[in-house]
């Protein structure tokens, strides 16, 4: 009986042979699983190094500044100044802190800074997230909380949001441990009711509690396919110490709890004279707190462990119709491209740019409901050109007009 690795005879210095299960006639003693074992796990260690060497220096030399990436999103965000800064400060310093040496001797260790960004539906929040995708080196996904539920329940298992990263990341656990995740509507986990549950909050406050160990930073073990875990299905162990989160929400309704907040009278002597009073329901947005975010339904512990919060501001009229025009991914240039590749000049005629501005701010849709407000304008348009022989084309405020009335919007507005 002979080692089949490196050869010797079974005698007193071998202490053990391994039989593999596959094949009875073959024999390894353990002084050479021993060294395949150290082969295996040097190799692993100096395949990390190399990785993290060639992703420092990658990073040194084209890491875009808190400016780059902010100028990078106004290319295609309108507005939204403030929200731009703290998601180019939060994605700059997570570079950096990637970059930090493992062995620093200062003992000073950065922390992630986690983000969420409160504003109203239609005002840019995942159009920010994707757009910050186009900029990165790392990998990047947007994952929707309200397909999330507690472990035992019908929908996904909270570890499954990392498996798009994984796939972001083409299952390279390393790279995907950079990565950056972006949480969408965070507001649909809220708590339930004020008070903690005594009972199951299937996708509320348990959720929650299940994303804590996400977010603060932990070694989870991942189903590589999403969905629920199964006891005998493989699993990827993931650490998302390094990896960012920025959560996204609407939060409809938290603007009374801002005010109440503000505007509540304290009886007594002492009262504070800096309290504000706005007249404007939607200027409170910009004084959100964390004790709002409670307020509404989110625990402390989650609170805690998303410290930069910013908002975003309702679209004005002006930078309504700026959306339609000026962005590299305007809807009007998405349109007069399509219309380009049948040989067609498509053209807008100002008055019809602005009436579809008014009807978004009449329904209250936000930037999203630009678009579909000028499909049902263009849906004719675009079926019968492509048959016809029409070089230009220009899109009227009396052809629009006629279009919207007849999509019947005006029934669906009075409806809902």
């Amino acid at each position: 009986m002979n080692c089949a690795w490196c050869g010797r005879p079974g005698d007193y210095t071998v202490h053990r042979y391994v039989v593999p299960s596959h094949d009875e006639k073959t024999y390894i003693c353990t002084d050479c699983i021993e060294q395949i074992h150290d082969m295996l796990v040097d190799e692993a260690a100096d395949r990390k190094l190399k990785a993290a060497d060639d992703f420092s220096q990658q990073m040194a030399k084209g890491t875009p500044k808190p400016h780059e990436i902010k100028a990078f999103l106004d290319q295609y965000v309108i507005g939204q100044d403030q929200a731009k800064k703290f998601l180019s400060v939060a994605v700059y310093n997570h570079y950096k802190r990637l970059m930090q040496p493992a062995d620093a001797k200062d003992d000073v260790d950065i922390e992630k800074s986690n983000i969420i960004i409160v504003g109203p539906t239609g005002t840019g929040k995942t159009l920010l997230a994707k757009t910050i995708a186009r900029l990165l080196d790392v990998p990047f996904t947007i994952v929707d909380a309200t397909v999330l539920t507690q472990a035992g329940y019908v929908g996904e298992d909270i570890e499954s949001l990392l498996t798009r990263l994984l796939q972001a990341a083409d299952y390279d656990v390393d790279k995907a441990q950079r990565g950056i995740v972006f949480i969408d509507e965070i507001d649909k986990i809220a708590r339930k009711g004020d008070n903690p549950s005594i009972t199951r909050d299937v996708s509320g406050e348990g959720v929650q509690q299940g994303l804590l160990k996400l977010l603060e930073g932990s070694i989870v073990n991942v189903p590589p396919q999403g969905g629920r875990k199964h006891p005998e299905a493989r699993m990827i162990p993931v650490d998302t110490k390094n990896i960012l989160f920025i959560c996204g929400g609407a939060f409809e309704g938290i603007e009374s709890k801002i005010a109440h907040r503000m505007n509540s009278h304290v009886v007594g002597f002492n009262t504070d004279s800096s309290r504000v009073s706005l007249s404007d329901k939607q200027d409170y947005l910009r004084y959100v707190a964390p004790q709002d975010l409670r307020s509404y339904g989110l625990i402390p512990e989650i609170i805690g462990r998303l410290p930069i919060i910013t908002h975003l501001e309702p679209l004005s009229r002006d930078a309504l119709l700026q959306v339609l025009t000026e962005p590299k991914n305007a809807i009007t240039r998405q349109y007069i491209k399509l219309f380009a590749m049948d040989h067609v000049k498509l053209s807008f005629d100002p008055d019809m740019l602005n009436f579809v501005v008014d009807k978004a701010i009449e329904y209250k849709l936000g930037a999203r409901g630009l678009r579909a407000i000028v499909e049902a304008i263009m849906v004719d348009a675009m079926y019968d050109i492509p048959s016809n022989n029409v070089s230009e084309f220009t899109v009227s405020l009396d052809y629009a007009r006629e279009k919207f009335e007849n999509a019947h919007f005006n029934a669906a507005a009075v409806g809902s």
